[in-house]
């Protein structure tokens, strides 16, 4: 038999953002993580380092998580200038101690979009995407009783690709990752996800139209097509969406404005 052998443990020296509230002033604290397991995640190392903390009577570095499986987005951090880390198509949950060498020191900030106020060190405001969403991203029509699943034939390549879209975990890699903090990739894949299938086409104009305003009264900017957005997604959601949502609103645009007045921003499938 061949006996286990432990991996080698690292350290790291972490530099950190720390900011007390969202009208304070922040700064980079440096922190010596030592003895840590390379198979460890990069928010476990932030445990053991806030146990630390706590042990000598210090604030604990705030952090938000939840699944730590990828899943919900939560747990936004721009780690080493990048949002969620070295890898493609990970959340930072997904980001172990392996990735970094022995001795490296690693840079840890939030994400930083102005519609993303900072919380409290690396967390940020992110609700501004709840607001986009509750701008028009659901189907209110009335469906009935559930129906068999083929009752309503969806093409395959159809399906796929809102399948596609609603991958967004609405994590905001995209906004931190653009310069100009645009958050058409996670519009348009909320847009498309629903206008894609027929459920969502009685209010496919009006979904656009709204979610897009939303966007820009929130202080989004504009896509200048550059595509850090995609290559920083965490579910490598494609940016050929935000080319199908603008298909979108240009044609909702132009069929508003050929409605009565009294009707102007009533849903119309396209």
């Amino acid at each position: 038999m061949v006996a286990e052998t432990s991996p080698k443990l690292i350290s790291v020296t972490l530099r950190v953002w720390r900011q007390a509230g969202p009208g304070s002033a922040g700064k980079f604290v440096e922190y010596q993580a030592a003895n840590l397991s390379p198979n460890m995640s990069l928010l476990e190392m932030l445990d053991v380092v806030n146990d630390d903390l706590e042990k000598r009577g210090e604030d604990p570095i705030a952090f938000a998580h939840d699944c730590r499986e990828g899943i919900c987005g939560t747990c936004s951090l721009v780690i080493d200038g990048k949002p969620h880390g070295p890898h493609q198509g990970v959340a930072s949950c997904q980001t172990y101690m392996r990735s970094f060498a022995d001795g490296a020191t690693i840079v840890i900030e939030p994400f930083r979009a102005k519609p993303f106020p900072v919380i409290k060190d690396l967390i940020s405001d992110r609700s501004a995407f709840d607001q986009i969403q509750q701008a028009g991203g659901f189907i209110s029509v009335r469906t009935g009783a559930c129906c068999d699943a083929n009752a309503i034939p969806v093409p395959k390549p159809v399906a796929d690709l809102a399948m596609d879209a609603a991958a967004c975990i609405g994590c905001g890699a995209c906004v931190a990752a653009c310069k100009n903090a645009s958050a058409m990739l996670f519009v348009s894949a909320k847009v498309s996800q629903l206008g894609l299938l027929p459920q969502g086409q009685p209010e496919r104009d009006t979904r656009v139209l709204n979610m897009v305003s939303k966007m820009d009264e929130l202080g989004f900017g504009n896509c200048t097509n550059q595509y850090e957005c995609s290559a920083a997604c965490p579910k490598l959601i494609s940016h050929d969406f935000i080319a199908r949502m603008n298909r979108d609103y240009i044609g909702a645009l132009f069929r508003s404005s050929l409605q009565p007045a009294s009707n102007a921003g009533a849903g119309g499938a396209g």
